[in-house]
């Protein structure tokens, strides 16, 4: 037997018994006449003691074990002389009586402590030594609770857990596909799924009314903080549904995961906000509500002053910095570079600032009178010490550069506490957006989303006034889940393969096997999708959905742990009958 029990496991109430205990040796103390090891498995910490006097040849053996030894000790518990509060474990140790070493170890690559000495590609090489760190550890167990939670609650709703494939077709919308080559069919490939999409809308088709699955997606796409090139989903369809109950039923999933995972309580529903309200008030389909800071629309204030960056501008609006009049110039003047970044995209920043006795300074002094800056101020509710930051510009992406902005002065002001949670559904979406470089129209979810009933005319004389019945579930600025109810007539279908600029053949090509079902009786459906990577690192209040995986890649789609991608075999692409190209030298 290699244990009774684990180090996490033992109390006061254990005291006289005789254990054994295995794991990993997470550090030792000589204090001359006796050793002190703390052995660590995945439950806990339990501390073992080596008795110079009772048991010198124990003791001397102990002496020699290294950090992360895998070892089995056998012993008596005892009450600690020093208790630890801060180990559940603390009031007991171990009086080792046997030892024995299972595997000695090398040192470790880096400290296996909370807070550790490796960088981010040394603890990636090492992953399988990372992940015996504590905060590691502490994710993987939260991201298995929620599963858990996941899948209690919706077996209580009536869904059905069912599996859908890994290999399946190319499509033509969204990111770009991981492809898989065929050896049976030469020259043909599968693609690795971006969302089981068609396939639970089929399920409905199939009539099994209420569908879930915690899916492995795929999407080749540049990577940042919340995206992996293979990511998980928590996968929902059901049918005989409108928008209230899509909402219902998985505001519902959020107050469930919310109280059993993290004890929070809301008492009230989730507010409910168009997409042209969050647009228009935070710059962003995915507003962060912890703070205020809306967006001011000054166009009307900003006219017929003589300043032609104002009055040639289509959309002039600013944000209320609380507290910010007191800024140098020189903050002022990083804080413009910030947003002429290209991730901001603006071409520069004005701003108007009240020091704390109530003075008006602003880099439009010029151009606007003292009684003219003190409108603008009044129009943001601004009081003495506040700053405004104001932009112009075309009108969608100067909202988006200051929703940009206010994210990073919410940062700067400490206003994102990761300990407060603000739920909120963003509905109506477009359901078309216009692409300039290919001129045509893309859906802003995917081609199989409904169109508000009412504006359905507008598909054929104004498809950018349509509205669709699209829903995206926001917390605290991230988009955790996003969904719509499905188009299920097919002359419907037709008209958005119209609108997205397919023929019918090529609509065909990719999309028969679905309107072929349609044909056979497919019933108002819709769904929903939720990222549950991103949920689960929101609980963990991570910044990066990397630490919530056992497994991640890095920001290049490598995994350095396995060396992969890595290639194949003149033999392996033979079989496929795949040849490779040395990339031409274009001379750029």
């Amino acid at each position: 037997m290699y244990r009774t029990h684990t180090c996490g496991e033992l109390r006061i109430d254990d005291t006289g018994k005789t254990v054994i205990l295995a794991g990993w040796i997470q550090r030792s103390r000589d204090l001359g006449g006796m050793t002190f090891i703390d052995l660590r498995d995945r439950y806990g910490i339990t501390q073992l003691v080596f008795n110079m006097e009772t048991r010198p040849e124990l003791c001397i053996q102990a002496r020699k074990l290294g950090r992360e030894y895998v070892v089995s000790v056998t012993g008596r518990v005892k009450e600690r002389d020093s208790k630890n509060p801060k180990l559940p474990t603390g009031d007991i140790e171990i009086e080792a009586e046997k030892l024995v070493v299972l595997n000695p170890s090398e040192v470790p690559p880096f400290t296996i402590e909370e807070v550790s000495d490796g960088g981010d590609d040394l603890r990636m090489k090492y992953r399988y030594l990372d992940l015996r760190r504590p905060p590691l550890k502490r994710n993987l167990e939260l991201r298995h609770r929620m599963a858990q939670e996941v899948r209690r609650y919706l077996d209580q709703q009536g869904f059905i857990e069912i599996e859908t494939p890994v290999l399946v077709n190319s499509t033509p919308e969204g990111a770009r596909d991981f492809v898989v080559p065929s050896r049976m069919n030469p020259g043909q490939f599968y693609a690795l799924p971006q969302s089981p999409q068609t396939l639970k809308q089929l399920l409905m088709v199939a009539g099994y009314d209420r569908y879930f699955q915690i899916v492995k997606c795929f999407r080749d796409e540049d990577l940042r903080a919340d995206r992996q090139p293979e990511f998980t989903q928590i996968d929902c369809e059901m049918s005989f549904v409108d928008v209230p109950d899509i909402i219902a039923t998985f505001e519902g999933l959020a107050r469930h995961l919310f109280f059993a995972v993290k004890g929070i309580r809301f008492d009230d529903p989730f507010p409910r906000m168009t997409y042209r309200e969050a647009m228009d008030k935070y710059g962003s389909d995915k507003p962060d509500l912890r703070f205020g800071m809306e967006i001011i629309d000054f166009t009307t204030l900003s006219r017929g002053k003589g300043f032609q960056v104002f009055d040639t501008a289509e959309f002039v609006g600013g944000i209320c910095a609380p507290g910010c009049g007191g800024y140098s110039r020189k903050e002022l003047d990083a804080l413009t570079e910030w947003v002429k970044r290209p991730q901001v995209g603006a071409k520069g920043l004005i701003y108007i600032k009240s020091e704390s006795e109530g003075q008006l300074k602003s880099s439009i002094d010029k151009f606007f009178t003292p009684a003219d800056l003190q409108e603008w101020m009044k129009t943001a509710k601004a009081q003495a010490g506040d700053l405004l930051l104001v932009m112009a510009g075309p009108k969608e992406k100067t909202l988006k550069a200051l929703g940009e902005l206010r994210i990073e002065m919410g940062n700067r002001l400490g206003m994102r506490d990761k300990n407060t949670f603000k739920p909120l559904w963003v509905v109506d979406f477009p359901l078309l957006e216009w692409d300039d470089e290919e001129k045509r129209y893309f859906a802003m979810h995917h081609p199989f989303t409904s169109p508000l009933e009412e504006d359905i005319p507008l598909l054929d004389t104004n498809p950018a006034q349509v509205r669709a019945q699209a829903y995206d579930f926001v917390i605290n600025g991230v988009e955790i889940g996003g969904g719509s109810i499905r188009i299920h007539r097919a002359e419907i279908q037709q008209l958005m393969f119209k609108s997205l600029g397919f023929t019918k053949e090529e609509a065909e090509k990719k999309f028969g096997f679905l309107m072929n079902a349609f044909r056979y009786g497919a019933p108002p459906h819709g769904g929903i999708a939720f990222g549950f990577d991103r949920w689960c690192a929101l609980f963990a209040g991570l910044d990066s959905i990397r630490d919530i995986i056992a497994f991640p890649k890095n920001n290049s789609g490598r995994d350095v742990m396995l060396d992969t991608p890595s290639e194949l075999q003149p033999r392996q692409l033979d079989e496929l009958h795949i040849r490779v190209v040395e990339k031409e030298d274009s001379g750029h």
